[in-house]
Formats: C-alpha cells, sequence, structure tokens
C-alpha cells in the first residue's frame, strides 16, 4: 500500500496493489510521512474501505471531521445491527450513522435539542430498527458516556431502514410522512385504528414501505396484458370491493399529495394487504 494522503498523525488514505482506495488507521501510522511513500503495514490496526468509489470519497471526507471512536464505534455498533436483522444493508450505513452519532454528540455537547417531529411514525412502523436505534444510544452512554435523548433513536432507526431500502435520507423521510399518511386514510376509511403490534399491521407496514419506494423511484409494478392478469385484478375490484374502495382512497391521497397516479398491478396488491390488516380473515380467499 501507498500513502495518498496524510489524514492526521493516526489515520491515512491509501491505495492498495490494486489501485482501491483505503482509510487505514494505527498509532503514529501518519507520522512525519508523504504522500507516495509505502504504508508501514505494521502500524496498521484498522482498514475501512467502501466498494463504491464515491461512498470512499465521502468516507475519506468524514474522518477528517469526526474522532476517530466516533468511527470505530459506529462500525461494531453496524456490525451490531447486520447480526439483528435478516436482510441486507447497504454499505453507506456505516457513514451516515457516523456523521449522525458524531453530529449528536456535538449537539448535545452544546446544549442543542432537536426533535424528529416522526419519532411516534417511526417507533410505530419500524419497531425492530426503533429498538436496535435504543440499543445504540445505550451502547454510545457505555462506550462514550454521552447522554444522547431518546429521540435520537428514531433518527438512528430511519437510517438503518433507508440502508435497507437503498434510498436517500430525505426520500426516507418522504417514505415516512407516507406510510403515516396512508395509515391516516386506511384507518378513517375502515373508522377504527389498528393493533400496532399485529401480524398483520406489521406485515401491511413492510408492504408500505416497499410501495413507497417504488412510488418515489418510479419503478411500480407494471400493468400488463396477460390475459390471466387482467382476469385477476377484475376478479379482486369485484369480490372485494369495501378493500378495493380503500385501495382507491389511497390513490387518491397519493394523488392529490404526492402526485402520483398508482398503476392497477399496485391497486391489487394493496387491495390484498388490505383485506388482511382489516382483519377480514388471514387467508387470501376472495369471498
Amino acid at each position: 500500500m501507498r500513502i495518498k494522503k496524510v489524514i492526521n498523525n493516526n489515520i491515512i488514505c491509501a491505495v492498495d496493489e490494486d489501485g482501491s482506495e483505503l482509510i487505514a488507521t494505527g498509532r503514529g501510522l501518519g507520522f512525519q510521512r508523504r504522500t507516495g511513500e509505502r504504508v508501514d503495514e505494521s502500524l496498521v490496526q484498522k482498514v475501512y474501505r467502501m466498494v463504491d468509489r464515491g461512498r470512499q470519497r465521502r468516507l475519506r471526507e468524514l474522518v477528517e471531521e469526526i474522532p476517530l471512536e466516533h468511527l470505530a464505534l459506529t462500525e461494531e455498533l453496524v456490525s451490531l445491527i447486520r447480526q439483528q436483522l435478516d436482510q441486507p444493508l447497504n454499505e453507506s450505513l456505516l457513514i451516515t450513522m457516523a456523521d449522525h452519532i458524531s453530529f449528536a454528540i456535538r449537539r448535545q455537547q452544546q446544549g442543542i435539542a432537536f426533535e424528529n417531529p416522526l419519532c411516534g411514525a417511526v417507533m410505530s412502523y419500524y419497531p425492530a430498527e426503533y429498538r436496535l436505534g435504543r440499543e445504540c444510544l445505550r451502547q454510545i452512554r457505555e462506550r462514550l458516556g454521552v447522554e444522547l435523548p431518546e429521540s435520537e433513536a428514531s433518527f438512528l432507526a430511519l437510517h438503518i431502514v433507508n440502508a435497507e431500502l437503498n434510498t436517500e435520507m430525505s426520500q426516507m423521510m418522504d417514505i415516512t410522512r407516507l406510510i403515516e399518511g396512508v395509515i391516516d386514510v386506511v384507518e378513517g376509511y375502515y373508522g377504527r385504528a389498528f393493533d400496532r403490534d399485529s401480524l398483520s399491521f406489521s406485515r401491511f407496514v413492510v408492504h408500505l414501505r416497499y410501495f413507497a419506494q417504488r412510488l418515489f423511484k418510479s419503478r411500480q409494478m407494471p400493468d400488463t396484458a396477460d390475459e390471466h392478469d387482467v382476469l385477476f385484478r377484475q376478479l379482486i375490484a369485484r369480490n372485494c370491493k369495501a378493500h378495493y374502495g380503500c385501495a382507491m382512497a389511497i390513490a387518491a391521497y397519493v394523488r392529490e399529495q404526492w402526485d402520483r397516479e398508482l398503476s392497477d398491478e399496485e391497486m391489487v396488491y394493496l387491495t390484498i394487504h388490505l383485506k388482511r390488516v382489516a382483519g377480514d380473515g388471514s387467508s387470501l380467499s376472495l369471498e
């Protein structure tokens, strides 16, 4: 490995034998070293690298701005999160969480409070990720001696969901708002609140996550001209009129609030999930 940039006495940006950039840390690793010199690999304690070059550049910029202990702890937290969640996470989670945690710690030290207006929605719609966010707060408290407010758990949860869905954070906020709006429409349509702890509600929210992601990325389930699919959509609309009516109410909400149209295919899957969450039987029978 050769040095590309000395960040400080203990952190360098280097290039390996394949020409890939990485961040290496170790006591005295960058002390009195210059660009182009070979790295003393006996001093290397930790290596950080991203597959995506853009994210690698963001990682390099980040380590120049935040304490190394914040990055090291975040890496451990990300490892814990990966063990707890049964699905792949975007590699950018290390960057976004480390940046957020370091900024939150600085705000706390300066006495600046910042509440998440979506905290309640995050607790309801992303319970597993919210629990992991709270665990992260516990680890930060024990390892760094910093007591971050409970609302930070919801921010961390959003970063985790963002890594699950491969979206940008601003889009993740929109996804959460859309889910909250759809739930309001659904509960208003059926005239009752749903059990947030039920399996059917959890399944519905998971469907809404990916539904919202497809919507904001303009990748809705496409309508097909296949005769079987057309007949199936007609069967759903005819035999599940009440639930299809709710799907139409959701479509109207999406059109009015988000200026997007739902495909017939999306309407069918919404209807099936609405049938479940409304308690109209746990099966997919259409009577």
